[in-house]
Formats: structure tokens, sequence, C-alpha cells
């Protein structure tokens, strides 16, 4: 069977291609004698615009097949060979969903599928970067007619009678994602793979002393000084790169560290992860409570005053994080302190160069103005966001500070903000928000000047403060 032509989409700013590769075996007859696909495949890509909505690091991507949509591309792909060493380079996202039609180990079966090394894929499963389900899931609306008869006929009642592993559950039950973890799973016809080939890497991992960066350890957690460029317990496609995995490790610990909080990868400072289950929920229970405090540090392009600042933030899921100054029904309250502005020096070229911490163009870089933040709601990207807001964006956050600044040229872009227009219709609103969205930067690659400095719970029972900032070292 030879390779079915590629197809194109596009979802969220980034483009999307959709690849059939040529089948390597038929589906058994037993199966459906008339499915003449082995598998479908969308490959991810950049589209190297400014629109940021799949670079969210603390957000959660949806990837499963039905949530993607179609535009046209071709891509070629690399040599592969380990995923270790780390490489310097990122590679374009490559995600492959597969319906396997022979029953056989799920690495065996990827492999030849995707002519890939099985060291490499070997390499994945243990990164977490594959994921599987008993029923495919249902394609995107404008998925091609070839798609849509692979689905049905691998989802066609009699064919799901058929299959003692679904028994007692409902489709949407038997659609539910999970991690493969073993190479040797056995996968039967049916079954849908999502492979996520190119995960999303964190090249510091392998740079930190991490030793070094443990605040505390007790019996029930460790307290750790999170280096930016780096993600507390991983993402998607990518649970090894992670400090809770390099923290078990310099530890010694037979016993994975879990973690407890977030904080983005562009984000240093304390962090607690918990050494067994039981004190993971109690430390959840703490922070729904309101009984965890946390202070930011935040290195601002401008001044703010002292005070409690409020936003609301729109709440949909993807980055960039919208806020509105008014009071919008359903969007959620965004609050912090800022308890002290003081005025600083700019971080010097080498100082920024060492943290990978990137120049956004913002007009005036004589001084800048670190803020002490007490903050009182945790929304994700919440610091970032209000402070952009408010004209003061945060060193080097390449997300934020763009539209800060095309606001400033251009008052009355942000279709939320202190100058917005008023609208004739709904349509002429979300072709400005669209537009608002497009003014927002990729995220930072490493660091910004954000610094969760000192936790504490149980009214300071427990009290713990990070390191130095980059931008004071």
């Amino acid at each position: 069977m030879g390779s079915v032509a590629v197809a194109s989409m596009l979802f969220a700013g980034s483009c999307r291609t959709l690849a059939v590769p040529a089948a390597a075996r038929a589906l058994p007859i037993s199966l459906n004698k008339h499915l003449k696909l082995h598998a479908f495949g969308f490959h991810r890509r950049n589209s190297h615009t400014n629109n940021a909505a799949l670079t969210g690091e603390t957000e959660s991507i949806t990837t499963d097949a039905g949530n993607l949509t179609a535009t046209s591309s071709s891509l070629t792909h690399p040599n592969y060979d380990r995923l270790l060493p780390c490489p310097t380079q990122k590679s374009p996202p490559r995600i492959e969903h597969i319906v396997v039609t022979e029953g056989g180990p799920v690495l065996e079966y990827i492999c030849k599928t995707l002519n890939l090394p099985n060291l490499f894929v070997a390499d994945l499963i243990q990164f977490g970067a594959v994921y599987f389900a008993l029923v495919c899931p249902k394609p995107p609306p404008n998925a091609t007619e070839e798609q849509i008869r692979v689905f049905k006929e691998v989802t066609e009642p009699l064919v799901l009678r058929k299959r003692d592993s679904i028994k007692g559950k409902t489709i949407r039950e038997a659609q539910k994602t999970f991690r493969v973890t073993d190479v040797d799973q056995f996968v039967e016809p049916g079954t849908y793979l999502r492979v996520h080939v190119h995960p999303k890497r964190f090249p510091r991992c392998y740079e930190i002393d991490w030793r070094s960066r443990i605040i505390a350890v007790e019996e029930s957690y460790v307290v750790l000084d999170k280096p930016a460029g780096t993600s507390v317990g991983g993402t998607t496609d990518n649970i090894e790169e992670s400090c809770a995995t390099f923290a078990t490790r310099a530890l010694g610990l037979t016993t994975p560290l879990m973690t407890t909080h977030q904080i983005d990868n562009c984000t240093e400072g304390c962090v607690v992860l918990a050494r067994n289950k039981d004190y993971c929920s109690v430390f959840h229970g703490k922070i729904r409570e309101k009984k965890v405090k946390k202070l930011y540090l935040a290195l601002a392009a401008s001044p703010l005053p002292t005070g409690i600042i409020n936003h609301y933030m729109r709440p949909i899921n993807m980055a960039p994080r919208l806020i509105s100054e008014d009071f919008i029904k359903g969007w959620l309250l965004c609050q912090l302190e800022v308890m002290e502005c003081r005025k600083i020096p700019w971080p010097t070229s080498v100082v920024q160069d060492e943290y990978c911490v990137e120049d956004c163009g913002w007009p005036s870089q004589d001084y800048a103005y670190e803020c002490k933040i007490n903050l009182l709601t945790g929304r994700t990207h919440q610091i970032r966001a209000q402070f952009a807001a408010c004209k003061a964006p945060l060193i080097g956050d390449s997300m934020y500070m763009p539209a800060a600044i095309a606001e400033m040229i251009n008052p009355g872009l942000n279709p939320f903000g202190k100058y917005k227009k008023d609208f004739t219709s709904e349509s002429e609103k979300e072709t400005d928000v669209i537009n608002w969205i497009a003014q927002h930067g990729k995220e930072p690659s490493v660091a910004i000047g954000l610094q969760a400095c000192q936790i504490s719970w149980d009214d300071d029972e427990h009290f713990y403060r990070a390191g130095s900032p980059w931008w004071r070292c």
C-alpha cells in the first residue's frame, strides 16, 4: 500500500500537516476486511508567527485527533538515533496519531509504522511521550473522507462488541488516553496511539548543579530553588527532563518526588515537592484552603505604585492569557499586592546573555524596577499578564512585552484595556481580540524577571526563601 498524499491543517496559529504513511500490514479480516489504511498521523510544525496560543508552558495542550484542524505543507523528518544527549537546537513539533491494525508489543508496532529505531522509541516511552486509548477519538470536523471512514470502521458497534478489552466501558471511557509506560505493552487492533516524536526538551536540566538548588529536605517534602528554563513536573510529552526527576536523582531518593504546585518554566524560585502521595494531597488541601503564602520578586520595565491590583482573566486555558480591567461575567478575578517597588540598574547584556534573557525591544533600558509581590490569587501567567496590562511588563517576557509595547504605540489596541473602543457587533470585537492576541510573542526560552522568592504555610510554621534572583547575581 502506497503513501497517501499529505493534507494540511491550521490550528491556533500553528501549522500541522496530516500524513498517512504506507501501511506495513493490512488490518485483519476479523476486525474489518475493508479497511485499507493502517494509520493516520498529524505532524505539527511551527508557523513562525507571533501567535503563541500553543506555547504556554504551564498550560495543558490537548493533542487528541479530535481536537486538531486542517493546512497545506510538506514535512521532511531527520534521522533518528536516541533522545540523549539533549540537542541544543529545537526540533519542529511532530505528533503522530495511529490506529493499530495488528496486535503486538507497542514498541515494535510504532517502530514498524513510523520507521523509527527501537532505542529511539524506547526513549520516547521513558520520556512519557507515547499515549494510548482503547478506542480512537473522533476526528476533527474538517477531517478528510478517508480519515472519517477509518474512524467509522474501527468504531462500528459490531467491531467494538468483539473486543473484550472494552466490555463494560462507554465509548467515552474507552477513548480516554493513558501514558504508555512499558515497551512490551500489548496493543490490540483498533487501539489508538499518540506518539510525540519530538518532545519538548529542557537542555538547562543538564547545566544545573541540582544539589546546590535544594533549600530543605524534610520527612514529607523537599523545597527546591527551581532554576529558570526548567519544568517543575514535566510536560505532556516529557516527564524525564523535569525538576522533580533531577531533584530526586540529586538527593539519591528511591521514591520519585511529586509536584504539589506549578510555576512557569521561565520563572525561578521556591517549589515544594512531596515525598509521598499523602503529603501531596495534604499540600493541595493547604493551597485550596489558602494556607500557603507565596511572595514573588518581579523585575519590571516600569514602576508600579504599591497596593492591590485587580484584573479579570478570560477563562480559556490557552496562552496568552487575556485580562480585563473591568469585571466581565465568567472571567476569573486576578489579585496581587505590590508591597515594594525600588529602582535598580537594568541588567547588563552580560548577565542577560548568561541567563538567555531576551531583548524584547523596550525603548528605555537604563533602569528597571524590582517589585515585591504578595500573590493573592494564583492564576496561570497572572503576574506577567497583570504587569503588562499596567504598562510594566517583566524584563525578558517575550510573550507579554511585545503586546504592551504595541498598545503604548497604539492606545485602544487592547479590546479589554483602559482605552478600549465601543464595538458595534460581536464580530467586530472578535476581530479585535484576534488582532490583540497576535500582538503577543512566543513563550520565553529560559529566564524572565520573575522569582518565587518566598513560600510559607501554616502561619509561617514552614517558611522558606530562595537565593538571590538572577539579576542580582
